[in-house]
């Protein structure tokens, strides 16, 4: 149908060029002759009138010259073709066969299988995965995200251009901050690129965006577009930690886990983590990257943490500020005007070896990060 509607748009677009063409010629035609009007016969423009036009103000014709694609090119598309240029060598394709089929990532693939069976490959792909990352260190040092790699019992990353595989082991990982610093092994010399680190704490809402990564398995693509809010605070990693995050509306997808979100210098910016779909699975024009400033303070304890974990202290609660809620509701669930309103403890935490315990009063419906959480994935 979607086939048959496209043959006639076109069609009727050809047809709507076809009417105005013979109208123009039409009163083309009918136009009374002017003999007073000699014909004009320069194919050049007189540069002492209007450019384009003669002696008698009619139209002429332009001139034929060789089309220049690179004088084509506005200052914004030359700028991201040359930022893409310098970092692609930079960029990581990363691939893990998993050791649980119920790891978060084997999970989330599978929900993509029976949502978009055309995005995977069939076969055993519930037990493997893809992501992204990027060179930080001349010697192999990678980052991407701990979403792609937990779990992994085997991790292989490919670079731009080579089809060559080589292994990768995990450093450290960041699971409260869904990062994670991987080694590549046997890298031929020169081979890691490393991407210049930013700072994201100089950004603007409406700077330019580039993302690079591997979306549903198409290694190395990229897309554009801006920072749309620096205000944003999402959960974040495995225990949904709320953190504070950079916005951007260029296409994140599966597979663009881990890998870069470059400004219009080439430095990278942020990580890209999650999207937010509305339920797609797919991108919905907002995505969430981890600021770069965030990278650049856990980069030293990742490289010195021969494979550990570094933990973040944490109360092991969430909670809803009593104030950002209504008269009414505060009524109905008979709580005061200020405080804090313990609707969730995680297990082993320091908040359930104290005795608290989370919960809403009956009926009381919050917004709360829990909330947040359902509405996001990890792409």
């Amino acid at each position: 149908m979607k086939r048959s509607l496209s043959i006639l748009a076109l069609t009727g677009t050809l047809a709507l060029g076809g009417l105005v063409g013979y109208e123009l010629n039409a009163r083309t035609a009918s136009a009374p002759a002017t003999a007073s009007a000699p014909a004009v016969t320069q194919t050049t423009p007189d540069t002492n009138l209007d450019a384009g036009r003669g002696a008698q103000g009619q139209l002429l014709p332009t001139s034929t010259g060789t089309y220049d694609a690179g004088r084509a090119r506005t200052e914004s598309e030359s700028n991201t073709v040359q930022v893409v240029k310098d970092r692609q060598d930079g960029l990581v394709y990363v691939s893990v066969k998993e050791s649980s089929a119920d790891s978060a990532q084997a999970q989330l693939r599978q929900r993509l299988q029976q949502q978009f069976p055309f995005a995977l490959p069939e076969g055993d792909q519930e037990q493997t995965g893809t992501g992204s990352g990027f060179f930080v260190t001349d010697s192999g040092d990678i980052i991407t995200n701990n979403h792609v790699v937990e779990g992994a019992s085997e991790i292989t990353v490919r670079l731009h251009g080579d089809k060559t595989e080589y292994r990768a082991k995990v450093v450290a990982r960041a699971p409260d901050f869904d990062l994670a610093l991987i080694r590549a092994e046997g890298l031929p010399a020169g081979a890691a690129k490393p991407i210049p680190l930013g700072d994201s704490d100089q950004l603007d809402v409406g700077l330019k965006a580039v993302a690079m990564g591997a979306p549903f398995g198409l290694d190395f693509s990229v897309s554009e577009g801006i920072i749309s809010s620096l205000e944003r605070t999402v959960p974040v990693g495995t225990r949904g930690v709320q953190q504070s995050v950079i916005q951007t509306d260029a296409a994140i997808n599966p597979g663009n886990s881990g890998g870069p979100l470059l400004d219009s210098a080439g430095q990278v910016i942020g990580v890209n983590t999650q999207i937010l779909t509305g339920g797609s699975s797919q991108s919905a024009g907002v995505g969430f990257a981890i600021p770069v400033n965030t990278v650049k303070r856990l980069l030293p304890q990742l490289q010195a943490g021969n494979g550990g974990v570094i933990q973040t202290p944490t109360l092991g609660v969430q909670f809803t500020d009593l104030s950002v809620l209504s008269e009414q509701q505060r009524k109905q669930a008979d709580l005061p005007e200020q405080g804090a309103l313990i609707q969730e403890v995680a297990p082993d935490s320091p908040a359930a070896a104290a005795g608290l315990r989370g919960g809403t009063a009956a009926g009381l419906e919050l917004n709360t990060p829990r909330a947040e959480r359902r509405a996001a994935r990890t792409p």
